[in-house]
């Protein structure tokens, strides 16, 4: 499978992959799935980061007067950076409780 390049040239495969690694070395593993032009990350129960290649994004939390998603994102060419950030919402959701088994 080839992977699909953004315009700056680099592929949301790649992406994903540099936050895979980032992460792996602050201790945390993810999974990488790609496919239809973007790339996920996969870190934890309601935590998936989205690459296209240029940024990466993830939920943050809800909006309840908006009735919606709240999002954060990082320029792609930062993986080290948004790794600490998304490292930060890691560290939430555990704290708060949440785990691949109470939420299967």
């Amino acid at each position: 499978m080839s992977a699909a390049f953004t315009a700056g040239g680099i592929s949301p495969l790649e992406t994903a992959e540099s936050l895979q690694a980032e992460l792996r070395r602050g201790g945390i593993s993810a999974d990488v799935h790609n496919g239809y032009g973007l790339a996920l990350v996969s870190i934890w129960v309601g935590l998936v980061v989205w690459c296209d290649g240029d940024r990466f994004w993830w939920r943050t939390g809800w909006d309840d007067r908006r009735r919606r998603f709240v999002y954060a994102w990082h320029p792609a060419v930062d993986p080290t950076r948004a790794a600490r950030r998304v490292a930060f919402r890691y560290g939430d959701l555990r704290r708060a409780g949440s785990s691949p088994e109470s939420d299967a």
